[in-house]
């Protein structure tokens, strides 16, 4: 098997645990938390970084924005031998008094994207695996961390998020909506791989507070480290498995 076409990566090139955030810039934020830290390849939105922390060898892999997109990774990936991904992600919260700065460990993602119909129907659920969420869950109780638990949405038109989706979502118990976990979850099982998924929230769509729209300064502090934050409960779990 040659190099895969978009990641440009081969048999042997990667850890069997791959950190999926979806900006490459995010993959320097992770390795920086790392002991050690290699470049491994970089072509349009993917970067490939391998790593060490604690003793652990890991892959951390660029996703880009979207379904489409995080399949592509998800599928090359497995098709190189990696056998875990967790997703480290930012969000828009759904409910009321999820805050900017907390976090959100998804046990589910509606698939409200079009990339997982191309695969299968869409009353087949996507889920994580249980070791994996149990593992991320168990990392931020370990770091001090509240996080929140639960059924997230995965949406692929950003700009098309009226108030009609949100109330659905919001009415259904979703916690948060973003862009890729669905994909990701569905990709892992179909591929026979584990997958799990950590975002922070960076705005609250029921109240009102979009993406980028706060004045940094007046973030509370939890929100000023959050990716931060993630990052080290990504890592913590990753040791784990």
């Amino acid at each position: 098997m040659g190099k895969q076409p978009h990641l440009l990566v081969e048999e042997g090139d990667l850890a069997d645990i791959a950190l999926v955030p979806g900006d490459p810039g995010r993959v320097d934020r992770i390795a920086a938390h790392c002991d050690e830290a290699t470049t491994v390849a970089e072509n349009r939105e993917y970067k490939l970084v391998n790593a060490t922390y604690e003793g652990t060898d890991l892959t951390i892999c660029s996703t880009g924005i979207g379904s489409p997109s995080a399949a592509i990774a998800a599928e090359e990936l497995a098709a190189v031998g990696v056998e875990t991904l967790i997703r480290v992600g930012t969000t828009g919260a759904l409910q009321s008094g999820i805050e900017i700065g907390d976090m959100v460990v998804a046990t589910g993602a509606a698939k409200d994207e079009g990339t997982t119909k191309r695969y299968e129907d869409d009353t087949v659920p996507a889920v994580p695996d249980y070791d994996v969420l149990t593992a991320l869950v168990d990392g931020a109780e370990d770091n001090g961390e509240d996080v929140h638990v639960g059924p997230i949405a995965t949406d692929d038109a950003f700009y098309a998020e009226t108030d009609a989706y949100v109330e659905d979502w919001e009415d259904a118990g979703l916690l948060a909506v973003e862009m890729e976990a669905a994909a990701l979850f569905t990709l892992a099982r179909r591929k026979g791989l584990r997958a799990g998924a950590i975002c922070t929230v960076d705005g609250n769509l029921v109240e009102g507070t979009q993406k980028g729209e706060t004045d940094a300064e007046e973030l509370p502090a939890k929100a000023k480290n959050n990716v931060e934050r993630a990052i080290d409960i990504a890592l913590e779990a990753a040791t784990r498995l």
